[in-house]
């Protein structure tokens, strides 16, 4: 049963007894209607997130539909929340759920900052709550301030609600109350290693709780269950009889106008999580938020300024500040170098949350390549040199490796992995399959970070042959089909190229002349094994998207959800990339003859280029693409609804700019489509809606996926500075001058 549409959690109206302390509500008993519905995460399309650019706080915050989402301790791929958020009564006539009953404003007080406040409005026109998020530099805390205020001079009853999913899940989690004034939840679940990990949470209030209530998801416990059947909170509970999908909540004492701080602290014992939010709250918000700030400023201040792309333009500046902060926020503060692929399940609310799952909270050494090009193009090398130092010692495998349904050879890198690595790391969560690109990415990003010591070469070496002996076949970066796809192969060619740098680098030019060669030989076959002549689209002549045999004017046929085709009528613009990384000239003829009628494909939802009114371009990802909503009713991937397509990639607008950039012609309006594509937190989200006459999420506008994907925040940083530039920062200088491009 999803859960986010109608679980979080309430609190009580109980009235203080005579004499006793604010914050020390009484309620009694336990919650047996064990144990609450299933679980779910909330939302991919994250309005606002941040952390502290310090170490001393492992704490991520996110923020979906006005409300807190998932927050992340005390690494960046464990979630341990679904949602938190406020229920509002009159005791008689409504009880309003803040994230449905409310129109949601996200502001930035300072665009230098990774620092949101968030205005909720009741659509009944009653009141207003307005949320500032940061998280405690000092501790593993996350601190709101909020002021709730009466619009109409009514009187209402105003609750916190919680929503717990500890150590990565809502199935097994225990709740209780603190006498000292505290909703305490705990979890343990065995996630890395084979070793359990225990988080547990509090929640404080400045103004203390006046009533509270502990129960299970959905049941006759569950706070709001129990609200909205009388406008009163009858049920009040301290304490639940066994693990479930626990809810909890809190009743905050309010008037006309009140203001006050709530913290949410963790840690791995009750005594820790509580001494974090009790520190947190004694610190008061204005210090907490001030050396938040700070931290931010000072981050984005070492940076290089705003190129003139950008600087000049409200949307694209902030959108630009925000990319390279998010991607700051992306790393892990446990592991250096490990950034996850983005803060958010796609498509969560239509995903189970009882346990701990992939969602995007994973290292992908693609993601981690587009993220480093994008900072050091910003500015930032130290974190880019610790993602490469990820991929070399904590993510690269030396031996034969068990993965899900496969098994790694030496030198491969899998498809993912938890921001610990592999070492520890469950077959599951290697992922499937392992994909040759990112094995060239990860050399790549070693040649452009100066990460040539013997150490690393050892591997690297590895890696090359093991490139040389496998490719050039292999699941292509969608992680779909196998074969030889322009992409990935492009991706091989410049890594091998890069190996061949850091071979005569460490004395070893018999290996650098053997990978050369074979790049060299892929080079010269591109057009023999991927370059159709009997296509469908335009003048029949174009790239594939990808070719299984090597024979792109054969019948073979390439399947999806909706069927078989002909492999030389799928399109995609990954060929792109033989111009970015220097293995075809900007003006190659078979390049430039393959731009129009891979625009032009279509698969009966849309063509693979769509211009909107506005003038922006974006693009699928290729015709048949079913990984995003249904048309038919709106419902997100993992919910298989009919009439399913992959929506519009943000991501490949920055792609084609660096091509036109490479072919010195203006570049501008696809730096503009992508910073048009930011939701309300300028965030650039994996996917945006494609279709004017289906009104799900509205033209350009971001679906249910991933915002931010930090791959297109990387991809937003090359492109605005390689304009400013006037060339593309990321194209390995040793490939262009190897072919002369």
């Amino acid at each position: 049963m999803i859960r986010w549409k109608a679980v979080l959690t309430c609190t009580a109206t109980t009235i203080l007894l005579a004499g006793t302390l604010q914050g020390t509500a009484h309620a009694t008993g336990t919650a047996t209607d064990c144990c609450g519905g299933g679980a779910s995460w909330a939302t991919g399309n994250k309005s606002a997130l941040g952390t502290s650019t310090t170490t001393a706080s492992p704490v991520w915050f996110t923020v979906a539909n006005g409300v807190t989402s998932e927050v992340f301790y005390p690494r960046a791929d464990v979630p341990n929340m679904q949602d938190m958020q406020f229920v509002v009564t009159d005791g008689s006539t409504f009880v309003d759920l803040e994230r449905d009953a409310t129109n949601h404003v996200v502001t930035m007080p300072d665009e230098k900052a990774l620092q949101y406040t968030i205005t909720n409005t009741a659509k009944s026109g009653k009141y207003r709550i307005t949320t500032n998020y940061v998280t405690d530099p000092a501790r593993a805390t996350l601190v709101t301030n909020t002021r709730f205020q009466s619009l109409d001079g009514g009187t209402y009853r105003l609750y916190l609600l919680a929503n717990p999913s500890m150590a990565g899940g809502g199935a097994n989690d225990n709740a209780w109350w603190d006498p000292t004034g505290a909703l305490m939840a705990s979890g343990t679940e065995t996630l890395f290693g084979g070793t359990a990990t225990t988080v547990v949470s509090a929640l404080r209030v400045s103004t203390g709780f006046t009533a509270h209530d502990n129960g299970y998801s959905g049941a006759a416990s569950d706070c709001l269950v129990d609200l909205r059947a009388d406008k009163t909170l009858n049920n009040q509970f301290d304490a639940v009889s066994g693990t479930g999908n626990v809810v909890q909540c809190g009743q905050i004492p309010v008037g006309s106008d009140t203001t006050f701080t709530a913290a949410l602290g963790y840690g791995g014992t009750a005594a820790a999580a509580s001494s974090a939010a009790s520190a947190s709250l004694s610190s008061g918000f204005a210090g907490v938020s001030a050396s938040y700030r700070s931290g931010w400023n000072t981050y984005v201040g070492g940076l290089k300024p705003a190129p003139a792309g950008v600087s000049g333009d409200t949307q694209r500046r902030r959108a630009y500040y925000v990319a390279a902060m998010a991607l700051k926020t992306a790393e892990d503060k446990q592991h250096p170098g490990a950034s996850v692929a983005g803060l958010a399940t796609p498509w969560g609310d239509f995903t189970n949350g009882d346990h701990l799952n992939d969602g995007y909270h994973r290292v992908w050494g693609r993601d981690l390549y587009q993220q480093a090009t994008g900072l050091l193009a910003a500015g930032d090398s130290a974190q880019a040199k610790r993602m490469a130092q990820f991929l070399w010692n904590a993510q690269w495998i030396g031996s034969p490796t068990a993965g899900d349904g496969t098994t790694y050879p030496a030198g491969s890198f899998p498809r993912y992995s938890p921001v610990s690595g592999v070492a520890g790391a469950s077959a599951q969560q290697l992922g499937c399959c392992e994909q040759l690109d990112q094995d060239a990415d990860a050399i790549l990003l070693a040649w452009l970070t100066g990460l040539t010591d013997a150490s690393t070469y050892a591997k690297v070496k590895t890696t090359a042959n093991h490139v040389v002996t496998t490719g050039p076949d292999t699941t292509e970066r969608w992680e779909e089909q196998y074969g030889k796809s322009p992409s990935s192969v492009a991706a091989e060619i410049a890594g091998l190229i890069a190996a061949g740098a850091i071979a005569r680098a460490n004395g070893d030019t018999a290996s650098a002349s053997t990978w050369e060669s074979t790049a060299d030989s892929w080079r010269n076959s591109l057009a023999g094994w991927i370059v159709t002549t009997s296509g469908y689209w335009g003048g029949h002549t174009y790239y594939e998207r990808l070719d299984r045999a090597g024979n792109p004017n054969d019948t073979a046929t390439i399947c999806f959800d909706e069927g078989c085709f002909y492999e030389h009528d799928v399109t995609d613009f990954g060929f792109l990339d033989l111009v970015r990384l220097g293995i075809r000239p900007a003006g190659d003829a078979t390049i430039a003859d393959s731009v129009a009628p891979t625009a032009a494909a279509s698969d009966g939802n849309a063509a693979m280029q769509v211009t909107l009114p506005n003038g922006d371009v974006y693009f699928h990802r290729y015709p048949h693409d079913n990984y995003g909503e249904s048309t038919a009713n709106c419902s997100g991937w993992p919910a298989g609804g009919t009439q399913r397509f992959g929506r519009l990639w943000p991501v490949l607008s920055g792609e084609r700019g660096q091509y036109e950039l490479a072919n010195g012609r203006p570049a501008a309006v696809y730096l503009k489509s992508m910073a048009d594509s930011v939701n309300d937190g300028y965030f650039v989200p994996e996917q945006v809606w494609d279709r004017a006459d289906v009104g799900c999420f509205g033209l350009g506008h971001p679906t249910g996926s991933a915002g931010p994907l930090m791959w297109a925040e990387g991809q937003y940083l090359r492109l605005a500075q390689s304009m400013d530039a006037g060339h593309n920062l990321d194209t390995p200088s040793i490939v262009e001058a190897r072919y002369g491009t």
